[in-house]
């Protein structure tokens, strides 16, 4: 008997020279969001997180903390971890970079790498020397053509971070052998870049030419020593990039390594699609190893129409959000307030619009003027419907709907296409017990009353199965007053009806109105 299908999905794994922002929260939900939604639809899911510990940034992070690397990064990274927990992520690994079994895989990488060659045929790891101009904060070396000179004569990468010039002697990954190969693959695989805006920039870059990348650097030791050449340590990114395959047991490539790799997703920010597209693939390719099938590069949050940054100070800790908003809305709102994929702007007004228009008003008012009309007419109980007008089909069609309708969302990373797909089902619902008025047909015809509450009952539920990646907390209490037994919670049984006579607890509201007092001036 065949197994269920297999699910990999990935984060970036966070770097720990500063703390997890709002920035860090939305990648990883809509990880997690996706994750769920697989589970819940028969797929045995690997959903790994992680921080990414080494280089020279972290060094001198370290340094300017008054500790060592290694206590510093373990203080960090706790934060990233305390984060997947304040924010109900369902990660199955929470990977470190500085992990034995991480150094091993980088390691085994590397030998497999430079004893291969390229697609041209030559050496995919040589030694030379390096002279370049470095961006400690972007651990990136940047072309003379791509720096800024200020007016006092201070180079700057695209950035904006401060380069110095560096000399050093280095290995060298081959990657101009790869260009060729690499549009090849791109072509054969037209999903394989995300949104598509960012596969043709990626295209472009590589047909601009490849130069070959410098993979060690020997002016400082936190890292992974190259094999057999100790006084080098591996270039952060190359180092980096292997998390993804350590987590599923490289270099053995028996276990969850032949389960789940290729990897299905690795949600990436846009600042960080190159390393991803470029340089992964051909790592992997000139290991021998399969490629990745998909990358996602996501948009950047801006607070009050701002840059989120350090400098100005003005970075959202989740944890504060949650705390005044609460998890489920916050959740809810980080993916329903823009296109994924696309920039978006946090701010105070468009969260507790979100809040009370489309949480409370439209999904929490609806199930609970149903609930409170069965509970009173209806015995506290499913009731038994009657024959179905074409109204009532109408909307038990458009909920049917949803769930194919949300599996191709779901795979395209179109989080806000499968909510406005659910919500126009919400607000039709709505339109429906308004134009319905079960609360008048108590007093004319019973039985059609039964039958416009029991369609409005079996919508929200299958609504409340399909919001369960989104706010797993709010909709286990909609699908708990809804009787929902725990076994028919996931997707075998959307199409599971709601029998007649089943006992429902009294009416509780799930989505509380946000009063803007709280907030101080409006």
């Amino acid at each position: 008997m065949a197994g269920k299908p297999t699910f990999y999905v990935t984060t970036p794994i966070y770097y720990v020279n500063d703390n997890p922002h709002v920035g860090h929260a939305y990648t990883t939900l809509a990880c997690d969001v996706l994750a769920r939604f697989k589970r819940l639809d028969g797929f045995e899911v690997k959903f790994l997180t992680g921080t990414d510990e080494h280089g020279q940034k972290v060094e001198k992070s370290a340094q300017a903390a008054g500790t060592d690397a290694q206590t510093f990064t373990d203080r960090v990274s706790q934060k990233f971890r305390d984060l997947t927990k304040a924010m109900n992520f369902s990660n199955d690994d929470f990977i470190r970079t500085t992990e034995p079994r991480h150094i091993k895989a980088c390691q085994a990488l590397w030998q497999e790498v430079a004893a291969r060659k390229t697609p041209k045929g030559n050496d995919n790891i040589y030694l030379a020397s390096y002279g370049g101009w470095y961006s400690v904060r972007d651990e990136a070396f940047w072309g003379e053509d791509e720096l800024v000179t200020g007016p006092d004569g201070q180079k700057t990468a695209p950035t904006g971070a401060l380069v110095e010039w560096v000399e050093e002697p280095s290995y060298f990954f081959r990657l101009s052998d790869w260009a060729d190969w690499l549009l090849e693959f791109y072509d054969k695989h037209p999903d394989f870049i995300a949104p598509n805006s960012r596969r043709n920039e990626v295209v472009s870059f590589v047909k601009g030419g490849l130069q070959d990348l410098s993979i060690s650097r020997t002016t400082f030791s936190w890292g992974v020593p190259v094999p057999g050449d100790p006084k080098h340590i591996m270039y952060v990114w190359f180092d980096a990039l292997i998390n993804y395959i350590t987590a599923v047991g490289y270099p053995d490539k028996t276990g969850e390594y032949a389960k789940f790799w290729p990897a299905d997703l690795h949600v990436v920010g846009k600042d960080i699609l190159r390393f991803h597209a470029v340089y992964w693939p051909t790592f992997l390719a000139g290991g021998g190893l399969e490629v990745q099938k998909r990358v996602f590069a996501q948009g950047w949050w801006t607070i009050e129409g701002q840059k989120m940054s350090k400098s100005l100070g003005n970075a959202i800790d989740p944890l504060a959000l949650i705390a005044r908003y609460g998890l489920d809305p916050v959740r809810f709102f980080l993916l329903r307030e823009v296109p994924y994929g696309n920039d978006g702007d946090f701010s105070r007004r468009a969260m507790i619009g979100r809040i009370n228009g489309e949480l409370a008003n439209e999904l929490g008012n609806l199930a609970q003027r149903t609930l409170v009309q069965i509970n009173k007419n209806c015995a506290a109980q499913v009731p038994k419907p009657g024959l179905f007008i074409d109204v009532d089909n109408t909307l038990l069609d458009a909920a049917k709907a949803l769930l194919a309708q949300s599996r191709a969302a779901m795979d395209r990373q179109e989080f806000h296409v499968a909510l406005e797909s659910i919500w126009l089902v919400v607000r039709a619902a709505n339109a429906y017990i308004d134009h319905q008025a079960p609360w008048a047909l108590k007093k004319t015809d019973l039985a059609r009353m039964n039958t416009v509450l029991y369609v409005l009952v079996e919508v929200e539920r299958r609504i409340a199965l399909l919001l369960q990646p989104f706010m797993p907390d709010s909709m286990a209490k909609m699908l708990d007053q809804l009787a929902v037994p725990a076994g028919a919670r996931d997707f075998t049984a959307f199409d599971t009806a709601l029998a007649a006579g089943t006992n429902l607890p009294p009416p509780q509201g799930v989505f509380p109105r946000y009063v803007e007092e709280q907030e101080g001036a409006a």
